[in-house]
């Protein structure tokens, strides 16, 4: 439970801005909006999507920092009313519909704060996600450094052990023997060096960035998404609350994302594939009835290290074909600074909203796009994912390598998920490291 998540970090009087007030855009305004993020989804080449702990509050996860969040709450001495298990917590239709957007190729990679699992449980591959602050159904070993997806969330949070030894074997028949700890971080813990690594490149190559339900606080993830200026490219946020970078985003829209991920789906016209205990890795392992010899507790969770070393290979063939001057690579300080510690970063973005000044805030918005006919303009007709219109014929090997980070092959109606079987489990095979 997020309660019990908070409770076992180690005291921090620096959590961000606490406790900001909700608005919420007209249900027309929210419309033309999302038509507007649809048309940049289209034209968009790399899109990366940035969650925070506002995508999960429908499944009966509280947040942190919203008016009913966790630590808003622990500042007055109080918790939430509703904090459900994370084991007895479903993905939401934002999870699964991100899923889809990833399965169908609109959306290339995903950069998560969350720690509750529920991308995971999405049955969302490891290739197409950072995960930062870590994962509650994760385990790490102290000596291969492998993860390992558990049956349940763990006991522990800040990197402690958990009481069970790693029995990955290696070349030889040999055990590894390493113990397994929790990868949950505490607050002067550094980010987990593949994750950051892999959400730093894919940010770099962003030229449309989408934060859904994070205010953007905490640094580095918070600034990962500006990334996509770099590249003359678009950040979206969608999030009830001001955010750290609301002024610099090019579009806001305030409203519950699971809105708009229904609605951005109809548009492009996708079928969001609905939640399976079958998806769930975490229920599989819980109900399986192997009768051959199978270390059932843990499925690999590992990034693989060819996974970097081609993303890697793509940056520096940009890098060397381009004559702009390449970004400088993120700051790897501990992941909990937050923007109160952040003097490079002005405080100003919130100062209407602390003061009350709403109006002010309204005023200063200026990215709500023009009213927009989709009967009358084609691009907002269903996409035409056909091979044809996805490959480029001119493109150059720069293009073709941009494509083959993620690819996925698009279709036009239902996303065939993947299911976790009995079948494929026995032929799992692990990445190499």
């Amino acid at each position: 439970m997020s309660c019990n998540y908070a409770e076992g970090l180690s005291p921090y009087n620096h959590k961000g801005k606490l406790g900001l007030p909700e608005v919420f855009d007209e249900p027309a305004v929210v419309e033309g909006k999302v038509r507007k993020l649809a048309e940049w989804i289209k034209i968009a080449k790399h899109v990366v999507v940035h969650t925070g702990a506002g995508i999960s509050t429908a499944a009966g996860i509280p947040d942190f920092r919203g008016p009913n969040g966790v630590w808003t709450l622990e500042e007055k001495g109080l918790k939430p009313n509703i904090n459900i298990s994370f084991d007895l917590a479903a993905p939401t239709l934002t999870h699964m519909g991100l899923t889809s957007l990833i399965n169908s190729g609109h959306v290339k990679y995903i950069v998560s704060q969350n720690i509750d699992g529920l991308h995971l449980r999405s049955g969302l591959k490891r290739n197409f996600i950072s995960e930062l602050h870590g994962n509650m159904f994760v385990a790490k070993c102290s000596h291969c450094d492998r993860e390992f997806i558990q049956k349940s969330s763990v006991p522990t949070v800040g990197q402690k052990e958990i009481g069970l030894d790693c029995l990955w074997v290696k070349a030889g028949g040999r055990s590894c023997r390493g113990k397994l700890h929790d990868n949950i971080l505490d607050w002067e813990h550094n980010l987990p060096e593949r994750d950051l690594e892999m959400a730093d490149m894919h940010s770099s190559l962003a030229d449309l960035s989408i934060c859904l339900g994070t205010t953007l606080q905490i640094v580095p993830a918070g600034n990962l998404p500006l990334r996509a200026k770099k590249n003359n490219g678009k950040v979206v946020i969608v999030n009830l609350q001001p955010t750290k970078h609301h002024k610099k985003a090019d579009l806001v829209i305030h409203t519950q994302v699971d809105k708009v991920v229904e609605l951005l789906a109809q548009l492009l016209g996708l079928r969001i594939t609905p939640f399976s205990n079958l998806l769930d890795p975490t229920y599989v392992l819980r109900h399986n009835d192997f009768n051959v010899k199978l270390n059932s507790r843990l499925v690999d969770w590992t990034i693989p290290v060819s996974s970097v070393s081609k993303l890697k290979k793509v940056i520096s063939t940009l890098k060397s074909n381009s004559a702009s001057k390449p970004p400088k690579p993120i700051n790897r300080r501990k992941r909990r600074r937050t923007e109160q510690e952040d003097s490079s970063e002005s405080e100003d973005e919130y100062d209407d909203f602390a003061n009350g000044d709403f109006e002010s805030f309204v005023k200063e918005e200026k990215n709500m796009p023009e009213e927009i006919n989709v009967e009358a303009d084609s691009s907002l007709l269903p996409l035409d994912l056909s091979a044809s219109s996805r490959v480029k014929t001119e493109g150059t090997k720069v293009e073709r390598d941009r494509r083959e980070i993620g690819k996925m092959p698009r279709i036009e109606t239902c996303v065939n998920a993947q299911k976790f079987s009995v079948v494929n489990l026995l032929d799992y095979k692990p990445p190499k490291l």
